[in-house]
């Protein structure tokens, strides 16, 4: 039996990423800073509980990396997969973010999946492969991007040299680029109008994509279906990045000012 290790497995793509992973037949160590979550975690794998180890800790710890691959050698003998999944959201702009929001931002989604793949590799067998969850604002500018941009953007590079270098071991490393997905961390966000119609109304495809949606390309990523498929970004978003979309409804909105006009630093002139 197969083990994978994801972190931020207590909630949204995390946890149905988990969820997803125990259907296939693969055992999980799921960490997160939530005791809660990842309870929540065990009681949904239901029989397949077995199958689940978890440990509560906050993945920018130093000894957070060897803890958790010490889980997955202890429980289940081996570790095949690694998702980097843990961020944060509700980013701000360059001009609106401190040091310490900017040097959280890169612990959390660059240093800390660094650190968890270094840790992983001394355990890794061939056949073994690491996804990388980034997010679209990697691949596009966007609007309070800022610090999150800047290390989901750094998560794409670490990918692409984990790739090269560890492939001829036959240790794939590929990322996944989900759009804005309805989940804990950004349904707050979504209820800004702004925001909400910057993303509907520019996806061609109907509706929102689920925490599902993304689960399911990390799995395809690790099983041996993509075996030939290394250093590569999915961008799972329903044709938003890389379309020119717009609704029938946004076409045909009257425009309005709703802001006042800004200089290329994003600050208002005046």
């Amino acid at each position: 039996m197969k083990a994978a290790l994801i972190t931020g497995a207590g909630s949204g793509i995390g946890l149905a990423t988990a969820l997803t992973f125990l259907r296939s037949g693969v055992a999980v160590v799921g960490v997160g800073r939530s005791r809660d979550k990842l309870e929540a975690l065990q009681r949904a794998a239901g029989e397949q509980a077995d199958r689940v180890a978890t440990l509560s800790l906050d993945i920018t710890q130093n000894d957070a990396p060897e803890r958790s691959v010490a889980l997955a050698m202890s429980r289940f003998g081996r570790l095949d997969y690694l998702v980097n999944n843990a961020g944060v959201g509700s980013p701000k702009p360059v001009h609106e973010t401190d040091d310490q929001t900017l040097d959280n931002s890169l612990g959390l989604m660059l240093r800390a999946p660094f650190r968890f793949i270094r840790q992983a590799l001394e355990v890794m067998q061939t056949g073994s492969s690491i996804v990388n969850v980034s997010s679209t604002y990697a691949l596009l500018g966007g609007l309070r991007g800022g610090a999150y941009s800047a290390a989901k953007a750094g998560l794409l590079g670490l990918t692409m040299h984990v790739a090269c270098q560890y492939g001829s071991s036959g240790i794939r490393c590929n990322a996944v680029a989900p759009g804005v997905i309805p989940t804990d961390m950004t349904r707050h966000r979504l209820q800004d109008e702004g925001f909400r119609r910057m993303n509907y109304d520019m996806s061609p495809a109907k509706g929102w994509g689920t925490a599902d949606d993304v689960a399911n390309v990390i799995v395809f990523l690790c099983s041996e279906k993509a075996q030939w498929v290394n250093g590569q970004v999915i961008a799972v978003d329903g044709g938003w990045s890389s379309t020119k979309f717009l609704s029938e409804a946004a076409l045909t909105a009257q425009r309005a000012e709703v802001a006042p006009s800004f200089t290329h630093s994003g600050k208002p002139r005046g």
